[in-house]
């Protein structure tokens, strides 16, 4: 018997048996009863008193194997409840990544506890636990916080199924089985429904406004935060000018904050954002488009402006060709003073590498708030949920979970209902215009932070701009901007000022 005869039966062995731990694993985790707990928050509105319950939803096989009837997924969910009426409206929540467990809106804003981290953008110091939030979105609906398959306690029960749910449309309908399944599991059938995602959630967002839509749930609100839904808007790549293009009020703005510009572009926040979009339309995109039939005179004086508009040197400018990306302004906009800005907050920044390094090694943005909402988090599931042995034996809580994340198929599916091949910028534009489209009903609040340098609010504008849909429709979308990152509500002010803009959306529906 050769090496090779020998080794195959061991795989296939070895195969089969981590099958079975998957299909056990789901099993286990729909074996798992729901944990209620109660709890009261004062708001302005008055006490609240809710039943909070933890629980595992199965992903059958719709849109994944149709000849399977079996649970295919466990995804985990935190729901928040008032009261007993069945009509009262219930939002679905989510992060992204893709990846990310539903902590950060859960924990950060939404949920009746949260993580309360410092204004302007610093780590605090441990320890770390939540607190009473006055402002939860608890005042105008239940909440229902979903972990994604291979995100928090959420498992597949193969390596297929995983592989499917690794995908723009395997995820959009896993969790649309996931809505339908908790709306039939609670009898919620009448109240209204809303969605409310975060980065790559906006993504999913958009996309589950339409796939809902198909199976008869029309949504009276979609909430979108920190916008994801084009992204060849946000990814830097060769012969794709159009990020260059948009970031760049953004890059003024954060340029701007540091006290990098001069004159009058450094006078406010709002004159460096107004004179980089008035470039941007003026000259910036025509000489994006003219590549190398660019004059050197214009070239010049492109090079001059976009230096002055983002407090770059003038020689850097010309030798990247007039294209500043992202982590050009991460590393080289403090370099002389020896530090990086954060991508996910702007207003972050951290020591940089003793050996002048040209590349960008970790986000200060982030960094700043993943230990504080992890161990909260953590702590919070076990001494208020009482989330004990049972759930937590199933495997780590993954926050964020990297393999997902660089293992996620971004290409749509094709007519026969597979992902396409090859290598495009997945975009859930189009499922939106077309949601909005069929349900007249449907209103969007955007929520976008102008120290974003993952998906900056100048890109946000852009993509909403090109909905595909008549300008009476497009009224029902609206765009609210705050002076913070990513996740604007981890700075007090905006977390107010966000609360009261989605309370101003709902009353004027």
């Amino acid at each position: 018997m050769t090496p090779t005869d020998s080794a195959a039966p061991e795989k296939t062995a070895d195969a089969d048996e981590r099958a079975k731990r998957q299909r056990q694993q789901v099993e286990r985790a729909l074996a798992q009863p729901p944990i209620t707990t109660a709890g009261s928050v004062q708001t302005a509105d008055g006490r609240l008193d809710y039943r909070c319950t933890a629980e595992f939803v199965p992903v059958r096989a719709a849109g994944l194997d149709a000849a399977h009837t079996e649970p295919e997924a466990a995804v985990f969910t935190v729901a928040y409840r008032v009261g007993d009426d069945p009509a009262r409206p219930v939002c679905f929540a989510f992060n992204g990544g893709p990846g990310s467990a539903s902590i950060w809106l859960h924990l950060g804003a939404l949920g009746p506890k949260r993580v309360v981290v410092p204004d302007d953008a610093t780590m605090p110091q441990p320890p770390y636990d939540v607190v009473d939030n006055p402002l939860t979105w608890l005042r105008h609906f239940d909440l229902v916080f979903v972990d994604p398959p291979h995100t928090g306690w959420s498992v597949s029960g193969s390596t297929k199924v995983r592989e499917r749910l690794l995908s723009v449309d395997g995820d959009v309908a896993a969790l649309a089985d996931v809505i339908q399944g908790w709306l039939a599991r609670h009898r919620r059938w009448g109240a209204p429904v809303y969605l409310a995602g975060e980065s790559y959630g906006t993504t999913r967002g958009a996309a589950l406004a339409d796939k809902l839509q198909d199976a008869g749930v029309a949504l009276s609100g979609l909430v979108l935060v920190s916008c994801a839904m084009d992204l060849q808007s946000l990814v830097f790549a060769p012969r794709n000018d159009l990020p260059y293009a948009l970031f760049l009020p953004a890059f003024a703005n954060v340029a701007q904050y540091h006290g990098r510009l001069q004159g009058a572009l450094g006078a406010s926040s709002q004159a460096a954002r107004e004179a980089a979009e008035a470039f941007v339309h003026d000259d910036y995109l025509r000489a994006l488009h003219a590549g190398a039939r660019l004059d050197g005179a214009a070239a010049r004086r492109v090079a001059r402006r976009l230096a002055e508009l983002t407090g770059l040197p003038r020689a850097l400018v010309e030798r990247r060709n007039l294209r500043i990306d992202d982590e050009t302004m991460f590393v080289e906009l403090l370099r002389d003073q020896g530090r990086i800005v954060g991508r996910l907050e702007a207003r972050s920044t951290a020591p940089a590498a003793a050996c002048q390094r040209v590349d960008w090694d970790f986000d200060p943005g982030i960094e700043a708030i993943a230990a504080p909402y992890t161990t909260a988090a953590m702590r919070y599931f076990t001494e208020h949920l009482g989330l004990h042995e049972g759930v937590q034996a199933l495997q780590r809580y993954e926050v964020l979970s990297m393999e997902a994340h660089k293992q996620w198929n971004w290409n749509r599916n094709g007519p026969d209902g597979q992902p396409e091949r090859g290598n495009s910028y997945a975009s859930t534009s189009d499922d939106l215009s077309r949601a909005l489209r069929r349900n007249a009903h449907l209103r969007v609040f955007v929520a976008s932070g102008r120290y974003d340098l993952g998906t900056p609010y100048s890109a946000s504008d852009w993509s909403l701009a090109q909905l595909d849909a008549p300008r009476e429709v497009l009224a029902r979308v609206t765009h609210r901007y705050y002076d913070a990152g990513h996740m604007m509500y981890t700075r007090e002010a905006d977390l107010r000022q966000l609360a009261a803009d989605l309370a101003d959306w709902l009353i004027a529906a």
